[in-house]
């Protein structure tokens, strides 16, 4: 991105690229996908795990705090949720007495039962315990969603599903995918909430 002509150059440039990168069917199409296993997910009363790596585990915690909060209405099932990211104790004594690349796929071993639902954030779609966690989650018989850009990355054929952002710029990734969180969040809070029962 371009940032030679001051600040509202700047502004206009970034928000002209990020208007471009929220165009396109590639969006919806992921969202159809993804808002039908979650709500399969919820019916079924199974988990989901999100994880990433930075600024991708904090959009990881944003994730289950609005899913599992924001789209329930005093009825019906609940999305039951968890980041990978949140547990520093868990991370930090697997960096430290393994390895870094196992931080999330060992979590997953221990947590997740068939049929439930691995959410991985990546946006270069080649973070090593990302992609580690992706191979554990396909072992344990879990549906994979992958949420990256650019190329997508090695993530892009290991999952079932995949939102891939078409921009090299990791910012403009990044607001795609909480977009793409806002817009489910949404969608389960506002359209299809859960039946009561």
């Amino acid at each position: 991105m371009a940032a030679n002509g001051g600040l509202r150059d700047y502004v206009r440039t970034y928000l002209a690229e990020a208007r471009t990168v929220l165009d396109g069917p590639y969006l919806e199409e992921a969202l159809e996908k993804v808002a039908a296993i979650f709500e399969r997910a919820r019916t079924d009363g199974r988990l989901i795990f999100f994880f990433g790596n930075g600024g991708s585990a904090s959009t990881s915690a944003h994730f289950v705090t609005d899913i599992a909060k924001d789209t329930f209405r005093g009825h019906g099932p609940r999305f039951r949720c968890l980041s990978l990211a949140d547990n520093i104790d868990s991370l930090t004594a697997w960096a430290n007495d393994a390895d870094f690349t196992k931080v999330f796929a060992e979590a997953l071993k221990g947590l997740a039962r068939p049929g439930d639902v691995a959410v991985a954030i990546s946006g270069s779609g080649n973070s090593p315990n990302v992609l580690e966690a992706v191979e554990a989650a396909r072992a344990l018989h879990l549906t994979t969603i992958g949420l990256t850009g650019r190329n997508g990355g090695k993530l892009r054929t290991m999952v079932d599903v995949a939102l891939v952002v078409p921009s090299e710029s990791m910012q403009h990734i990044q607001d795609v995918h909480l977009v793409f969180l806002h817009l489910l969040d949404g969608y389960f809070r506002d359209v299809h909430p859960p039946a009561p029962g």
